[in-house]
């Protein structure tokens, strides 16, 4: 399964209502899930009628030294940081959106994984501060936020 496919899963896994999906395919193996924190492991299924969002650990937080208020998101990993499911589609945020618990963030691809990094909890973005399609180092801040 290439990067086309899995954020072809992701786009369709968004329109459903499913909250959980296991894809094995040899020695390849994709599991999506809306509530848990697992990550995914890449694979093909040809027949699959719908698809999922991926889902990783939730990002650390940590706190800003700007004001009492603000909170750094964090990288759980090492990887590539992508905004949006697919190049042409629109950023899962952008700043001055309000987010709620378990809302996508970003994606950190990681050794050929694709990660959904989610929200903690509640919170605005007040700045985003990674660009699409670069590195990202483990607990590097990658958003400025304002827990609501």
């Amino acid at each position: 399964m290439n990067l086309k496919d899995i954020k072809e899963f992701i786009r369709i896994f968004d329109k459903t209502n499913l909250t959980e999906l296991d894809i094995k395919e040899g020695d390849n193996r994709l599991y999506m899930s809306r509530h848990s924190s697992k990550f995914i492991q890449p694979a093909v299924h040809a027949a699959l009628p719908v698809t999922p969002q991926v889902t990783a650990p939730p990002p650390a937080s940590s706190e800003s030294d700007k004001n009492g208020n603000e909170k750094t998101i964090q990288s759980p990993m090492i990887g590539t940081y992508y905004c949006a499911p697919a190049p042409e589609a629109a950023p899962f945020v952008k700043s001055g959106d309000i987010v709620e618990k378990g809302q996508t963030l970003c994606i950190i691809e990681a050794m050929k994984i694709m990660n959904a990094i989610e929200a903690d909890y509640r919170c605005r973005i007040l700045k985003i501060l990674m660009e699409n399609g670069k590195s990202v180092e483990y607990g590097q801040d990658i958003f400025v936020v304002e827990p609501l």
